[in-house]
């Protein structure tokens, strides 16, 4: 299954770009019309090889790096139905776009650093804790955009693991937070007692 990391480079500069090596990421580096990329970044992603590409904005514009953004992710998710998307940013005004695509069953999530994309392997993770206190920790994250159903927090917690869980293991991760008093379904609907 394809994972593609796009990067807003005139909102975040990461530091950590070696993490995206091994060819499990596709990477779009989108930076604005005058902006310079740095020798350290350069290097940093010349060590992916084929596997980043570099967009440059061709005019101005306010949020004109994030319109790109959000065509190149209608155009790969049109190509690549299954694949799964990381959007870079700091930039909460990706949030709405991240839902809406969520509800249309593609795998997006904004995160504020590179080192917050969870492992590509769920299934080497130590146990159902560790992923349950993943789940917690991403939950909190989101704060005011909380997935209302339990079928949309099943396919949040799904894209958080890259849609690599089985229906079990969702089963047992929504059982667990239930248990442990995270949450609350009825109807359908999630009621979410996280601690602050």
């Amino acid at each position: 299954m394809a994972s593609f990391v796009l990067i807003d480079y005139e909102n975040v500069q990461p530091k950590n770009i070696g993490r995206l090596n091994g060819g499990r990421y596709k990477v779009k580096v989108f930076t604005g019309a005058k902006q310079k990329v740095t020798v350290d970044m350069a290097n940093a992603l010349q060590a992916l090889g084929p596997d980043v590409q570099y967009v440059q904005i061709a005019g101005e514009g306010k949020n004109a790096v994030d319109f790109h953004i959000a065509y190149y992710i209608g155009k790969l998710a049109a190509e690549t139905p299954k694949a799964t998307f990381h959007v870079i940013s700091a930039d909460t005004g990706f949030d709405p776009l991240v839902k809406h695509l969520a509800s249309q069953e593609i795998s997006c999530q904004r995160w504020k650093s590179i080192a917050d994309i969870p492992p590509t392997d769920p299934s080497k993770s130590a146990s159902s804790k560790d992923r349950r206190e993943l789940v917690v920790d991403y939950l909190k994250k989101l704060k005011n955009n909380k997935p209302g159903t339990e079928k949309r927090l099943r396919n949040t917690i799904n894209a958080r693991f890259e849609n690599q869980l089985t229906d079990e293991d969702l089963d047992a991760l929504v059982l667990g937070l239930m248990k442990l008093g995270i949450i609350k379904v009825a109807g359908g609907k999630v009621q979410y007692l996280l601690p602050a």
